[in-house]
């Protein structure tokens, strides 16, 4: 019931999230066997999810009502409540699909509070902060922090918990090895999106991970894991196991139960050689900000390797009996996948989430080429320059209408005067790295002869 309380700390959130979780109770007891406390049960939803909606109505940003603690700890309570009546969680099938349905079904109802919950708890206690202290480091603050508007943000958990209670529905229509790599790989997502909103900085304390020195037991956790990457390892065994059992799915089409004994034989192999392969091939040693083409080619050897091995170690072993080759094939397509997403993740969120910020003066990039590119990229990872970039001029005609990072080419120094009247521009920021500072002196004469008052800034590249 708390979890819908922390969870509620903007306009809407709270009582969205709810109103989707009780849509997917609703429905999962619409699909329970009838019983005689069903039509009860769905009818106590049904006001549950009214009166929701009719409180979200004015509760969405800008919101002008508001639930406080005793409104949102009763509409988690009522959740907890409905979620617990009428068999939403009820056990059907074998013993996996009964472990899934008792356990897995309500906490995927309930997903984004829980994850919310739990993420802003471990980094706290990461910062040294006391876990009841209120501060702006909720998931939905940190996608603000990196440019998504509140209601962007709100949008964004709107749809995790929507995906959530759609693999909650999956798990009672779906065969059970299918739904099992359905959340894995909705896990694996989540996973990355969350260590993404991790890294934001909200807090002004340092993590005891940045420490080099604390008690006894700190420094010993921080080798063990952080510095010798054991994380990044275990993902990796997650990501193997993940791929290897996705390969069995496909090549057997979802039936892999006379064929389960051989997955289990050769997976110890299989994660021996892969890891092994990743060590020996530097993939261990990479930085993932810094992810690039060059990496995605050694991953390319490395799985290919980590494929390769196994097969040879079957074949010497088992003659490779039973085995299917097409199985090995499908694994390194889904592996590299994986391993090239999982490295690729903090800069395809970067490109992908991190928008330009709201805030500076609106910013016009004069050259679209590499200098552009890299005052670009310097706009938007130091907000300190108060600037918001607009867009790009460039007197090559052939770039005109074109987008460069997503930003438009306007035109070029002949439609400099619309483009400052049309975008409201604030300064110009002159990218060229030969003859700059004429080019700069020329566009500050023409902005004199248009009586603009543009700020006109030329881009230096020092190294002493």
């Amino acid at each position: 019931t708390n979890a819908f309380n922390l969870l509620d700390n903007m306009d809407g959130l709270s009582a969205g999230v709810a109103f989707i979780a009780g849509l997917f109770t609703f429905l999962l007891h619409m699909s329970s066997p009838s019983t005689a406390s069903l039509a009860a049960v769905l009818l106590m939803t049904a006001s549950y999810l009214g009166a929701l909606l009719g409180f979200l109505v004015y509760n969405l940003n800008p919101a002008s009502i508001f639930m406080g603690d005793a409104g949102s700890l009763f509409i988690g309570f009522v959740m907890a409540c409905l979620m617990t009546m009428g068999g939403a969680g009820q056990a059907v099938g074998g013993n996996v699909a009964n472990l899934l349905s008792v356990i897995a079904i309500p906490i995927l109802i309930v997903f984004i509070p829980i994850v919310d919950t739990g993420f802003v708890s471990f980094m706290r206690k990461l910062f040294r902060r006391p876990i009841s202290q209120g501060g702006k480091d909720h998931s939905s603050h940190r996608m603000v922090a990196i440019g998504l508007s509140e209601r962007k943000a709100v949008s964004v958990l709107y749809g995790f918990s929507a995906a959530s209670g759609l693999i909650a529905l999956a798990i009672r229509h779906l065969d059970t090895s299918l739904t099992l790599a359905l959340i894995a790989f909705y896990l694996l997502f989540v996973l990355f999106f969350w260590i993404y909103l991790g890294r934001v900085k909200v807090y002004s304390e340092k993590s005891i991970l940045s420490e080099e020195s604390a008690n006894v037991l700190t420094p010993i956790l921080v080798q063990i894991t952080y510095r010798r990457r054991l994380f990044e390892v275990l993902l990796d065994v997650v990501l193997i196991s993940v791929s290897y059992y996705t390969a069995y799915l496909l090549r057997f089409e979802g039936q892999v139960e006379g064929d389960f004994d051989f997955f289990l034989k050769s997976l110890p192999i299989m994660l021996a050689c892969q890891t092994f392969s990743f060590y020996v091939m530097g993939v261990y040693r990479g930085i993932w900000e810094s992810t690039g083409i060059k990496d995605l080619i050694g991953y390319v050897k490395a799985v290919t390797i980590g494929t390769v091995m196994p097969m040879l170690i079957l074949l010497f072993i088992y003659r490779f009996q039973s085995f299917s080759r097409a199985v090995f094939v499908i694994y390194w397509g889904v592996m590299l996948i994986l391993v090239s997403l999982s490295r690729l993740s903090f800069r395809l969120l970067d490109e992908g989430v991190r928008i330009p910020s709201r805030k500076g003066d609106r910013a016009l990039i004069y050259g679209a080429g590499t200098g552009g590119q890299f005052a670009l990229k310097e706009i938007q990872s130091n907000p300190d320059l108060g600037l918001q970039p607009v867009g790009f001029v460039d007197d090559n005609p052939r770039l005109r209408g074109s987008k460069i990072k997503g930003y438009p080419v306007f035109g070029g120094q002949n439609d400099l005067e619309s483009i400052l009247r049309e975008h409201d521009i604030k300064k110009i920021v002159i990218s060229f790295r030969q003859k700059g500072e004429e080019k700069a002196n020329e566009i500050r004469t023409l902005c004199r002869n248009l009586g603009a008052e543009i700020d006109v800034k030329l881009m230096k590249l020092t190294i002493s």
